[in-house]
């Protein structure tokens, strides 16, 4: 298992090669998932899409051992939380990042699990038409 630097370390790589998104304002969350898997590729981080970690836990991505999730709109935090949780419950995942376009507020470590946010509608500022 990867140190809890180690692990911050690759959240922060993904995070890194994220960042650089522009998203329309209103996709699909099929959309947004296009979008990652470009990113993740231009940066040569290697993904499993749709990655199965456990029973009735599919992760949107996983990079190595980080999962990453991806909420259109802003997500329900109880429901979120409850989800982060038990997909942080599989031995496979070292760490989550949520992607939302929205923020939502989640611990920063969950299971000692480190867990980052990254609100899309931060990356894209004001837009004026």
């Amino acid at each position: 298992m990867l140190s809890s630097s180690d692990t911050t370390k690759q959240i922060a790589l993904i995070e890194n090669a994220l960042c650089v998104l522009f998203v329309p304002a209103t996709p699909g969350e099929y959309d947004l998932h296009a979008l990652i898997s470009c990113a993740l590729e231009e940066t040569g981080l290697s993904y499993i899409h749709e990655a199965k970690i456990a029973e009735r836990c599919r992760a949107d991505f996983l990079v190595g051992n980080i999962c990453i999730e991806v909420k259109k709109s802003k997500p329900d935090r109880n429901t979120l939380l409850k989800q982060v949780t038990r997909y942080l419950s599989s031995s496979e995942v070292h760490g989550m990042l949520v992607v939302t376009q929205r923020n939502v507020s989640l611990p920063n470590v969950i299971m000692k699990k480190p867990v980052r946010v990254l609100s899309l509608d931060k990356l894209w500022g004001v837009s004026l038409p």
